[in-house]
């Protein structure tokens, strides 16, 4: 006879679980502990399954014959709704793992930090991910659509960060590339999106150009009266022709003095090749005097907070800052622009020697410190031509001083 519900509460635990029948297959399983579990107990393809319904009492009896009947109605079409379920729970397993944040963990572990680009590139990466994670990290890549990407995307452009939103959607293309390589999805939506964002205004890092400006900021820079370290990297920046993130990571076993020379490791480098800078007498003199500040750490400039990390990226622009110079007039960045400008208007150097001075295109030193060929002896005398002009117009001389608040 089908159960009734008033009776359910009174089938009391004894040492052995036991069943009550109700129609249909749907049966009430009452277990030794108390507890009252739903079955259907049904058979499909010659084999005989049951299906749980849920507990007893937040799966009532009229709840149970609802769920019966559905779970009966997927049989006749020919389905296993105990396999439906398994096959459920696998693909909800499954697309933890494939959401878009951890595809996007993926491609960094695997196209950044196993192929060790450089640790400000992998943290620029992890940067634009996390203006994505809010809103599509959890959501399984392969159900992202166009359009909420793009509402992603246009609320960085809207706060006025145009070049940010136009960098986000190319991470993010690249995340669902890896995905598509992985079979986790089947396009990029990102790669549809393209035309929709705003052109970022292109600007340059401010560099000084004149000479006698250029005098003047190199004074500025002797006369700095704030950390030793940051002057130091300050006064040695302009000489070497270095990235700032080059130079302030910079460790003490890349220089060596007895060659006068300090080799980058590709890892470091923008384009992830070693190249080595020959240091003229100048340079070799301020990296002395550093290395009576910090030659027993690892690194050449260590942060203030903390001597086993690298000054922050920050440090040297926010000390041109107090020195009076506005962001529009030094910037640590532009001194490469600085040299590259003067020396080729000097007209003394080869093209190609300047070049490979900036690391804009293969290092000499691929081979190390001992290839010869490809301007290195050129790069030699340039860089102590260029420090002794340096030397020159920071004395002053001929050169007209002007103040910090007229570059401005």
């Amino acid at each position: 006879m089908p159960l009734k519900a008033a009776e359910i509460r009174g089938f009391q635990p004894i040492d052995t679980l036991y069943r009550k029948t109700d129609d249909k297959g749907l049966y009430l399983e009452i277990r030794p502990n108390g507890s009252k579990h739903w079955f259907l107990k049904y058979r499909i393809h010659g084999s005989e399954k049951r299906l749980s319904l849920g507990t007893w009492p937040e799966v009532s009896l009229a709840d149970a014959r609802e769920r019966r009947d559905d779970a009966r109605k997927k049989i006749r079409e020919g389905d296993d709704p105990l396999h439906s379920r398994k096959m459920e729970k696998i693909r909800n397993r499954l697309s933890a793992g494939n959401s878009f944040q951890s595809v996007a963990e993926d491609l960094i572990a695997v196209r950044f930090v196993a192929s060790q680009k450089a640790e400000a590139t992998i943290e620029k990466a992890r940067w634009y991910l996390s203006h994505l994670t809010p809103a599509i990290g959890p959501r399984p890549i392969d159900a992202i659509e166009p359009a909420e990407l793009l509402v992603v995307l246009k609320k960085i452009e809207k706060a006025g960060k145009r070049e940010t939103a136009v960098r986000t959607r190319a991470f993010a293309s690249r995340v669902f590339r890896h995905g598509v390589a992985m079979a986790l999805c089947k396009h990029d939506p990102a790669a549809m999106l393209g035309g929709a964002l705003a052109t970022p205004i292109v600007t340059h890092h401010a560099a000084v150009l004149e000479p006698h400006q250029l005098g003047e900021v190199l004074r500025s820079i002797d006369e700095y009266t704030g950390s030793i370290v940051v002057k130091i990297a300050m006064q040695l920046l302009p000489h070497v022709f270095l990235r700032p993130g080059e130079l302030r990571q910079g460790k003490w076993t890349e220089v060596d003095f007895d060659e006068a020379i300090w080799r980058i490791p590709a890892e470091r480098t923008k384009l992830r090749r070693p190249h080595s800078v020959p240091l003229s007498r100048q340079s070799l003199k301020l990296l002395k005097a550093l290395r009576e500040h910090t030659g027993w750490r690892e690194y050449m400039f260590p942060a203030q907070s903390s001597l086993q990390k690298p000054m922050c990226e920050n440090a040297m622009n926010a000390a041109y800052r107090r020195m009076g110079f506005g962001k529009d007039v030094v910037t640590s960045h532009g001194f490469r622009a600085t040299a590259s400008t003067l020396l080729n208007e000097s007209g003394k150097w080869h093209p190609d020697a300047i070049e490979r001075a900036l690391a804009h295109g293969h290092s000499n030193a691929v081979r190390g410190a001992y290839a010869r060929g490809q301007h290195w002896d050129e790069r030699v005398a340039m860089a102590q031509w260029w420090s002794d002009y340096l030397e020159q117009i920071a004395i002053g001389g001929d050169v007209v001083s002007i103040s910090a608040a007229a570059l401005r």
